[in-house]
């Protein structure tokens, strides 16, 4: 037997990796190490591992507004276990400030983490998000690059006090706004408590997309111990800020890939904890586009079972009472671990190079609170999230039962029919909109290409006649998205969309729907021949456009059950499905 070859060089590491092509790689590292010592670097600090740190403050992001305070704890835990720290910019993504939506650029800031890890030397990287997309693209990204990485949340904001009652973005931006639109509070009301809705910087206070995906990224051993909710200004976020920056040096040392951590058993886990968490349907696009990145597909029909199986423990708005900041006093993720401990894989790989099981076992016993319920207990027997299918979704839909009426999951009700955004915008409040309580409200092309960018519009306001009459609820379909901070009886995702002649696309006003939450079932009461005929007489032109990152979307973007991912950048190995 032929003895291992010794002389196989080793991979280069550090300043070493990935030198630009001058066709002298001698003559590239020096003069690679001739501008870094332009910046005030000794050869002593060249020869450290070299982590890379993501730099994504800017203006128009409130959410990642503590960055340099994080950016100052992450260098300093790099150079304390004996790294080297080197910050570098990325496109940062505010849910609030994109048009026409974050989601429409999520991908673009997938696209650029992964060059920017691809192009840069560094032998592990510290992922900095926190609003919505911006956790997930990173993700994407990185697990298409292969570096050790690990995620440091930004962290959720303070919550603030309108009259007594305590208040934060955004359960309660939707809440206020509903009562203003139904005339029971007055411009003074609603301006004076815009002011107390996002009273620091940080993400929402809520389980929205941003703490959602915070949970998730921890739920999936990406993240130190703990690093899912502390809020943003506290000391607890920046001491997870230098454990991040130490773990990072670990991580490089250790040559701990993100695939060894991004395992089918890591996605299973992430989605009991998305069940049990009430988290946002959103976070379900986001797990289908990391996992994809990987070469496994999000299995919905297993989701669906998972969700039969793992109930809604966590007491938080908008399926509870709570906010993040007391979910963090409460014990934060590790609370919720131990009481979901014999629904999830224990032996999943973390960041920490111990398994989750390890981690839960060091976090001890765990203390008395009152935010996240028992098993025996919960805040809903189910999970927050169930997958419809029928005639009208034959791709599936997804809807948020925790924080749907159960008289509306199981109705059938006479579509009114908004042909798309601008439709919906000029018709919804005219008081002659021939529309009542028990129809369904069908919001048609605001899928991934129909908007583009599935913008989060499925979140129908009440028609303002009917809100006036005090009616707060009604059934609600469309092929978009809803903020994770929104609630009600809402049907999203549905698929195909109806831009690209989805089923959606064909239904008309006076149709009769029916929805069944027992059955799984999201049904249009028409008969085949007659959808067929309607197929023939108004055949669908999905959207184009000429140039630019807008063609680059629309000639290529999948569908949400797909992750509404570029098709080009998923694996091309497929590895089966998760769960």
């Amino acid at each position: 037997m032929s003895k291992p070859d010794d002389t196989k060089p080793t991979p280069p590491t550090g300043l070493r990796k990935g030198l630009t092509s001058y066709g002298d790689e001698g003559f590239s590292l020096f003069l690679r190490t001739a501008f870094i010592k332009g910046g005030g670097y000794t050869r002593a600090a060249l020869d450290r591992p070299v982590i890379g740190i993501t730099q994504t403050a800017s203006g128009y992001n409130p959410c990642h507004g503590n960055m340099p305070q994080l950016l100052e704890a992450v260098r300093r835990g790099v150079m304390l276990a004996g790294g080297l720290p080197m910050e570098f910019p990325t496109i940062s993504l505010h849910e609030s400030f994109a048009s026409p939506t974050s989601m429409y650029l999520r991908n673009l800031m997938a696209m650029d983490t992964e060059e920017m890890l691809r192009a840069q030397p560094m032998d592990a990287v510290v992922l900095i998000g926190g609003c919505d997309k911006t956790v997930p693209a990173q993700l994407m990204g990185a697990a298409s690059a292969g570096l050790p990485a690990i995620q440091l949340i930004t962290g959720s904001m303070l919550t603030g006090s309108h009259r007594g009652e305590t208040v934060g973005a955004c359960t309660d931006c939707r809440r206020y706004w509903a009562k203003f639109r139904a005339s029971e509070i007055d411009a003074q009301e609603v301006e004076d408590v815009n002011d107390q809705l996002v009273p620091s910087v940080g993400t929402c206070s809520v389980m929205g997309t941003a703490s959602t995906m915070a949970c998730i990224a921890e739920a999936l051993g990406m993240t130190v111990p703990g690093g899912a909710s502390p809020p943003a200004v506290t000391a607890d976020r920046m001491r997870v800020a230098e454990a991040t920056g130490t773990t990072a040096v670990q991580l490089a040392r250790e040559k701990l890939t993100i695939d060894r951590i991004l395992t089918p058993q890591a996605f299973e886990n992430a989605m009991r904890v998305l069940l049990a968490i009430g988290g946002s349907t959103n976070a379900i696009v986001h797990l289908a586009a990391i996992a994809g990145r990987l070469g496994y597909e999000l299995d919905l029909r297993g989701l669906d079972r998972l969700g039969r199986e793992t109930p809604v423990l966590l007491d938080l708005k908008p399926t509870g009472q709570h906010y993040m900041e007391h979910f963090h006093a409460a014990g934060g993720m590790a609370t919720l671990l131990r009481e979901l401990k014999p629904l999830l894989h224990l032996d999943a790989m973390t960041v920490t190079g111990r398994t989750l099981g390890e981690e839960l076992d060091a976090a001890g016993p765990g203390f008395a609170q009152d935010v996240v319920k028992t098993r025996a207990n919960p805040i809903h027997a189910q999970g927050s999230v169930a997958v419809l299918w029928g005639n009208l979704a034959p791709g599936g839909a997804i809807v948020k039962q925790s924080a749907a009426d159960p008289r509306l999951m199981e109705h059938e009700g006479r579509a009114v029919v908004f042909e798309n955004a601008a439709d919906l915008a000029a018709r919804l409040d005219d008081p002659a909109l021939d529309v009542t309580a028990d129809d369904v409200l069908v919001l048609k092309r605001i899928g991934p290409k129909g908007h583009p960018g599935m913008p989060e519009a499925g979140y129908l306001p009440i028609p303002k006649k009917l809100a006036q009459q005090g009616v707060k609820d009604m059934l609600r379909i469309s092929d978009g998205r809803m903020s994770g901070t929104a609630f009600g009886s809402i049907v999203l995702h549905v698929t195909p969309e109806a831009a690209i002649g989805g089923p959606l696309a064909w239904v008309r006003n006076g149709d009769r729907i029916r929805i069944s939450l027992s059955r799984r079932e999201l049904a249009l009461l028409v008969s085949d021949e007659e959808l067929a005929a309607r197929r023939a007489a108004e055949p669908v032109v999905p959207p184009t456009a000429e140039r630019g990152y807008r063609k680059l979307f629309l000639d290529t973007v999948t569908q949400a059950d797909r992750g509404v991912d570029f098709d080009f950048l998923a694996s091309a190995t497929r590895r089966g499905s998760v769960p």
